[in-house]
Parts: structure tokens; C-alpha cells; sequence
């Protein structure tokens, strides 16, 4: 028994060193599910992200989706309105530009007209497009344009007559565009409702084809068509607003136009006429 007991130990020693080989397949298969598991855990959030930049670049309402599901008279109203904003801006950009002119016009008239011994000298020194000139130029001419039948006129009464014919050109230049403005600010808000209603009936009659009247069939199409009146309102504020500011920078600049032409009737029809 002392002789056999060696080589039983010697025999069961192998077959205890190889018990633990197999822990490293089990941990292999223990990272390997975790890995799954991980994996699987990011695809839905790898798939929500994808569906989210997919909605943000294709929005299924807006305007992009008003234009293209919309008629050809749903169109002509949006091409309206966008012609009535685009006119209306145009109008106030220019006439802002034509009332900074005449401004100017008004601070350099003191110095470069009065100075002068004669209406036509003074009228030369004025600049060439300048409203100022003009009504120099009209009055100075009033007082060689006088034969005719024209002479049976007193001398002092038509002077200031050509003078105030001038003035009155000159408000009716000043007074260009204002009606554009007032007929954009008082019909377009009507026309986006034309469209609203338009779009509507469309919206309205394709559901009633579709026979689908669940909230989000009618929400999206009736929307859309809401925004005609948005875009009828956003072209009619900006008109109104620039037409009254427009006209209020008229008045100013037209007080100082009537107070040149005043003083230039005084000093021609003083001097008989000799001034000019």
C-alpha cells in the first residue's frame, strides 16, 4: 500500500491540472454576450438618431409641403403676396433715398442759392436734380412767359401761380408710390384669406375623399392653409407701417419746400420781376 500510493499521486495529479483550461472559453463567451448585449443596446439608439436627422431634413409640413401640395390658384396667391411685399419694400427703400436727397437739398440751399443777385444765378448753383432748382427755375421763368394771353395776368398773381404749379410737382413726385402702399396694406390681408379659404376646401374635400378624419389628416393640410393668412398679415403690416412713416417725412419735407417757394414769390414779385 506504501509502494502504490506514489503512483496514485503521480496519476490524479494531470487530471487535477487540467480542471481549470476551460475558464478561458467561458469568459470569452461571457465577453461575447456582453458585447451583444451593448450592441444591441446602441442600435435603437443609433436608429432614433437616424429617424430623428430624417424628420428634421424632411418636414412633412411648412411651406416647402404648402407649395407643393397646392393648386395652381394656391400658388397665384402666394406669387401675389410675395410681388406685393417685394413692391412694397422697394417703394420704401427708394423713397427713403429720394427724402434723404431733398433733405440734403434743403441744408445746402441757404449757401449756394441766396447768396446770389439773381433767381437764375442761384438757380444754376443748385445741384442739377435738386426739387429746389426747379421751382427756382419755374419762377424765373414766369417772368419772361408772361405774352400772349398769358399777358391779361397780373404780374402778381401769376408768378406765384407758375411757382405753386412747380411746388405741386414737386408733392406729386414726393406722393409716388404711397397709393402702392396703402392698396398693399388694405388688400392683402383680404387676398391670404382668399388662399386660407381655398386651401381649406381642398383640405377639406381630399379627407372627405380619403374618408380619413383623424386628427393628425386634418391638422397638417388645414395648418398649411392658415399660413396663407400669416403671409397676407406679415405683407400688410410692413405697407401700413411704411406708408404713415412715408408721409410724415412728406409733410417735413414739404414745409420746407413751400417755405422756399414762399420767400422766392416774395423777392421776385417785390423786385417787379427784376430779380429774376
Amino acid at each position: 500500500m506504501t509502494a502504490l500510493l506514489p503512483l496514485a499521486i503521480l496519476f490524479s495529479a494531470p487530471s487535477h491540472a487540467q480542471q481549470p483550461a476551460p475558464a478561458p472559453a467561458a469568459v470569452a463567451q461571457a465577453d461575447t454576450g456582453a458585447a451583444s448585449a451593448a450592441a444591441a443596446a446602441a442600435q435603437p439608439a443609433s436608429a432614433a438618431k437616424k429617424n430623428g436627422a430624417t424628420e428634421a431634413v424632411e418636414n412633412p409640413y411648412g411651406l416647402e409641403a404648402l407649395w407643393k401640395g397646392s393648386d395652381s390658384i394656391a400658388r397665384f396667391v402666394l406669387i401675389l403676396l410675395a410681388i406685393m411685399s417685394a413692391g412694397s419694400w422697394y417703394i420704401l427703400i427708394t423713397k427713403l433715398l429720394e427724402q434723404s436727397k431733398m433733405n440734403r437739398h434743403a441744408r445746402t440751399v441757404d449757401k449756394a442759392f441766396w447768396g446770389h443777385n439773381t433767381v437764375t444765378a442761384g438757380a444754376a448753383a443748385l445741384e442739377k436734380n435738386s426739387a429746389y432748382r426747379f421751382i427756382a427755375e419755374a419762377g424765373a421763368a414766369a417772368t419772361s412767359d408772361h405774352g400772349g394771353l398769358k399777358s391779361h395776368i397780373p404780374m402778381g398773381d401769376w408768378i406765384p401761380m407758375s411757382i405753386t404749379a412747380a411746388v405741386d410737382r414737386v408733392h406729386a413726385n414726393t406722393q409716388g408710390g404711397l397709393a402702392f402702399l396703402a392698396t398693399v396694406g388694405s388688400t392683402s390681408p383680404f387676398v391670404g384669406l382668399f388662399g386660407t379659404v381655398w386651401g381649406i376646401y381642398h383640405a377639406l374635400t381630399a379627407i372627405g375623399i380619403s374618408g380619413q378624419a383623424s386628427i393628425d389628416k386634418v391638422a397638417g393640410p388645414v395648418g398649411e392653409a392658415l399660413i396663407m393668412t400669416a403671409i397676407g398679415l406679415a405683407v400688410a403690416i410692413p405697407a401700413v407701417l411704411a406708408y404713415n412713416w412715408l408721409a410724415r417725412r412728406n409733410k417735413a419735407v414739404m414745409d420746407e419746400v413751400r417755405e422756399f417757394a414762399d420767400e422766392l414769390n416774395a423777392v421776385i414779385v417785390g423786385s417787379a420781376g427784376k430779380a429774376a
